[in-house]
């Protein structure tokens, strides 16, 4: 299914509604989809903040704000997520930022465990890896261009652990965590600009 029906884009988040979403669930104790356990909750924790830092911190490139200002016909960025995605936390915002420079430009949100037909039409190796950016033409809502899982350095580290982790299963569990430990420390010192860059070459 390449195909995004009008009935997916009318019932997806803004920007807004979904931090908001995420917000109350968590002040519920849960997280997006059906895991609710500490672990999840953590990572939804992380990631609130982790938004909220970004959403105060993120500044645009020059280039990103000259080239979004030449969007010139009306395209929605649907997006892919889940909340407790660290991954999500640190793409959704810049996304966001570079939305807003365009009123051309409709960014809207969709959980991945709610849209199992999406998500299956735009796996990453055969894996539901979120976010995924899938730019659409606002009025045919043909695809235009798709983006992610993350960014090209992220993913080839997420590609490494898991060929490591799978030839030691038994420190899987260790090689995982280092490895999301190394992702969040790149995002902070690449301060949004891989984001930009490889977004603005899919636009």
């Amino acid at each position: 299914m390449k195909n995004i029906s009008q009935e997916i884009i009318d019932s997806a988040f803004s920007y807004t509604a979904y931090r908001t979403m995420v917000d109350e669930l968590f002040a519920q104790g849960k997280a997006t989809g059906d895991d609710h356990s500490e672990a999840m909750l953590n990572y939804s924790k992380l990631n609130i903040f982790r938004m909220n830092r970004l959403d105060k911190t993120t500044r645009l490139t020059e280039e990103a704000v000259s080239r979004i200002g030449n969007v010139n016909k009306k395209v929605t960025w649907l997006v892919i997520t889940e909340g407790w995605c660290g991954d999500a936390a640190q793409i959704i915002p810049v996304l966001n930022k570079m939305a807003e420079e365009n009123e051309n430009i409709d960014l809207k949100l969709i959980l991945r465990d709610e849209n199992p037909e999406v998500m299956d039409a735009f796996l990453t190796n055969g894996s539901r890896s979120i976010p995924i950016l899938i730019i659409l033409d606002a009025a045919t809502l043909e695809v235009l261009n798709v983006w992610g899982p993350r960014p090209e350095v992220v993913q080839e580290m997420v590609m490494s652990a898991k060929l490591k982790a799978n030839s030691n299963p038994e420190n899987s569990e260790e090689i995982w965590d280092e490895v999301k430990k190394d992702t969040q420390l790149w995002y902070a010192k690449d301060k949004t600009k891989s984001i930009q860059k490889e977004v603005l070459d899919v636009l």
